[in-house]
């Protein structure tokens, strides 16, 4: 009803100079009909481009997800989206990672959640299970224990948050996992948690109905070296590093500031922009299922990011999102990339400065 076709939404999308996607074209088919709509109905990454844009201010994911919805309850998700859903629903992670293995990362170094604690450390599924984010996982759990800090671990019966779940349409088995997690959130009685991922964070504060703080580690890192709590001392050298905005953390949550705030107080490490940052930050592809869709070399919006990042003449490509750390270093392999740039979280590099 509020769509007045001005194409606004098209326009602004990342997707549209690398694909056949078009957002516009998938709205039009849902309002008229389903022909063809399959071959679009995958594309969108959920990056919330096209929503900040929308001068009718239609909520376009929520229609995009509705879409799938109808598709995901008949049983029609492309291959690669199938498995997905299949290892979440028999495993409560989308990584086919075994549950009682959730924790194994830690080696038995860090305390569990214990009601009394401050702070709940939910690591996300990917830091738990994808190999390159659990190098995130240790670090960030190693910065909570050198800053002295009150928390534990959320338990190995933690399930997905169920954000990118619920992007794809899958609401029923989203809803299951958010019950799930409630119960375990109130059974330890948690009042602040601490998420890696802004996927977590974004469900967490707008879908879970609270009763807890939710904090992203970019924001308590900031907190942390501003109270004094941490001090970076090891000197970069000079080491230039630029910044990626991730979708989640920035657009969907406004958390731009302390991601840079915390680049800064690094000595010896100077922060070059990319031309696309902040509102206008390039996505990396990886959201609203993306993570999980193939796609071809060419395809991929972390291609260009990552182009885009190579032509500030930065070494270090910094991001605070376990997604698009896996997007990045996917296109960072394939463009052979590695000797020039390296993909690190904010936590890689507080902990290598404090140690």
């Amino acid at each position: 009803k509020k769509c007045y076709q001005c194409g606004t939404c098209s326009g602004t999308c990342p997707w549209k100079p690398v694909s056949e996607f078009n957002i516009r074209k998938l709205i039009r088919l849902g309002q008229f009909g389903f022909e063809g709509i399959e071959d679009l109905m995958w594309g969108c990454s959920t990056c919330k481009f096209c929503v900040d844009r929308c001068p009718r201010g239609v909520e376009i994911i929520n229609v995009v997800a509705a879409m799938r919805s109808v598709y995901a309850s008949g049983g029609m998700l492309p291959g690669s989206l199938r498995s997905f859903v299949g290892s979440i629903s028999a495993r409560g992670n989308p990584w086919t990672g075994e549950p009682a293995k959730r924790n194994d990362w830690t080696q038995g170094k860090y305390p569990m959640y214990q009601e009394g604690m401050e702070y709940l450390y939910f690591t996300c599924c990917t830091v738990s299970y994808d190999p390159r984010n659990v190098q995130v996982a240790k670090a960030t759990a190693e910065i909570l224990n050198r800053a002295g800090l009150s928390w534990g671990l959320v338990s190995a019966e933690a399930k997905c948050c169920g954000e990118s779940l619920k992007k794809v349409g899958d609401n029923d088995l989203f809803e299951k996992l958010k019950e799930s997690n409630k119960q375990l959130f109130k059974a330890a009685g948690v009042k602040k948690v601490i998420v890696i991922s802004p996927h977590c964070l974004e469900t967490f504060k707008k879908e879970y109905g609270g009763g807890y703080e939710v904090i992203h580690f970019a924001e308590l890192l900031a907190d942390l070296i501003k109270t004094g709590k941490l001090t970076p001392i090891k000197d970069f050298g000079g080491a230039k590093v630029t910044y990626h905005d991730p979708c989640y953390l920035g657009r969907h949550n406004s958390i731009y500031d302390a991601p840079r705030e915390v680049l800064k107080a690094i000595p010896g490490l100077e922060l070059v922009e990319m031309d696309r940052i902040r509102e206008q930050s390039m996505c990396c592809g990886g959201g609203g299922g993306g993570l999980w869709v193939e796609r071809a070399k060419g395809e991929r919006l972390s291609d260009f990011r990552l182009e885009e990042a190579l032509g500030t003449g930065a070494s270090i490509l910094a991001t605070a999102c376990p997604y698009c750390i896996a997007m990045l270093e996917d296109s960072t392999r394939t463009a052979n990339a590695d000797d020039k740039i390296k993909v690190k979280d904010l936590s890689e590099l507080v902990l290598e400065s404090i140690e």
